[in-house]
């Protein structure tokens, strides 16, 4: 377009004609000197063409709300499988329940005890968390004095791995009771048990964590070193029979510390007590989500906290020791959380890497009922004399008992 008192018309982008019309921006049209508009140069190349308009997406109405509640569910998803690999110690070790755990008192539980005499020992663990025990000194019938100047009495440590929630004192009107099983048998025995508080559990300082936990472990046992050693004091005491008791999460715990080196403590585990115990954390994951559709049992990758005992058992048969250490499985018939092939697979392990093992299954127990209800604890008391009689014969022997011996062994109980 050419006329009077204009210039020549250039090519401009689409969008700049509208956006410099006069009628559009009156106060941004231009004009010339006689007072007619003119039309601004664009910085655009004719060359490129016109600018590309964006694409945008129109969806029907009725996609959105699917297209909404899908988008958050996996919002939720992600969400969920983020907080628990972040927040897995707190989910499997759970120490802040009840509210008042950790101001729980050892008095507040001395009368259910029936006696048994408990206290608070503090300790340091390998890496200076200070850390809490309660511990109990208890002889039977017909046993001579301890730290006298000839003692053919057998010394029996118990160091006891709780499960996950609560704190210990909760617990110790039960052990009380199979401790008073204990003293109440014809043979005579020192029996020294020793509870373990983890750290971020009771009074023990710092979180939970199972390699943090591994350590306190291996303090508590070169406590029990220090302390068998401390009573012989240059007289004759006989080797101490040590016994690992485990609960639920402590069985992991309690097979952890036997399958490490004892150089530290000096101290041979002579058995193994597994109450309600599972193969390791994957397992459980994958029986608590057995949904495939669920991310969960497929985030065993970032697990942090392994409690493999179905590994462990494998390592303890391999230790170069005098004596491999007996296996005692308690199951709980009606398990509401660990699946019964649990206990089949870990004795099934047992006799595969030549452990001798026993296999007990508490009927109408559900997970934390074993040692609530009378048979279970009758069970774990004669499980204990069981082991103590045993290693006692077989130090008297001076031979290592044979896979055969107790391989087979398997019973159930009922309590009505």
């Amino acid at each position: 377009m050419t006329g009077p008192g204009r210039d020549p018309v250039m090519r401009v982008c689409a969008d700049a004609v509208r956006w410099l019309r006069p009628s559009a921006h009156p106060r941004m049209a231009l004009t010339t000197g006689r007072g007619q508009p003119l039309l601004a140069r664009w910085p655009c190349r004719a060359s490129q063409g016109p600018l590309p308009l964006r694409r945008r997406l129109h969806l029907p109405t009725v996609v959105m709300p699917p297209l909404i509640f899908t988008g958050l569910f996996v919002v939720l998803w992600c969400w969920k499988c983020t907080m628990l690999v972040l927040f897995q110690n707190a989910i499997i070790y759970n120490p802040f329940l009840p509210p008042n755990s950790r101001s729980m008192r050892i008095a507040d539980f001395a009368r259910a005890c029936g006696g048994i005499e408990w206290r608070e020992e503090r300790i340091r663990s390998l890496d200076g968390t200070e850390l809490a025990l309660c511990v109990s000194d208890m002889s039977s019938r017909g046993s001579s004095k301890l730290g006298s100047a000839v003692t053919k009495t057998p010394v029996l440590y118990v160091l006891y791995f709780q499960g996950n929630t609560s704190s210990l004192p909760p617990r110790l009107p039960d052990i009380s009771w199979i401790l008073r099983r204990l003293k109440d048998a014809d043979e005579p025995v020192h029996c020294t048990t020793v509870c373990l508080s983890y750290r971020g559990y009771w009074t023990s300082h710092d979180r939970p964590y199972e390699s943090g936990i591994n350590k306190d472990a291996q303090a508590s046992l070169q406590w029990i070193s220090h302390l068998h050693r401390s009573r012989a004091a240059g007289n004759q005491l006989p080797r101490p029979v040590v016994v690992l008791w485990g609960q639920s999460i402590g069985c992991g715990l309690a097979t952890n510390l036997a399958a490490m080196p004892n150089r530290a403590s000096n101290l041979d585990v002579d058995a193994l007590l597994l109450e309600a115990p599972f193969t390791n954390t994957r397992a459980m994951l994958q029986a608590l989500y057995p949904q495939r559709w669920l991310p969960y049992q497929y985030l065993w990758p970032f697990l942090r906290n392994h409690l493999d005992s179905w590994k462990n058992l494998g390592l303890i048969a391999a230790k170069q020791q005098a004596r491999l250490p007996e296996v005692y499985i308690v199951e709980a018939a009606k398990d509401e959380l660990v699946p019964q092939d649990h206990g089949t697979m870990l004795y099934q392990r047992c006799q595969d890497v030549g452990l001798m093992a026993e296999r007990h299954k508490i009927q109408k127990a559900l997970h934390n009922d074993i040692m609530v209800l009378q048979e279970g604890k009758r069970v774990i008391a004669q499980s204990i004399s069981t082991a103590v009689a045993r290693a006692i014969r077989a130090r008297a022997e001076g031979e290592q008992p044979s896979a055969a011996a107790g391989m087979g062994s398997q019973s159930k109980y009922e309590y009505e």
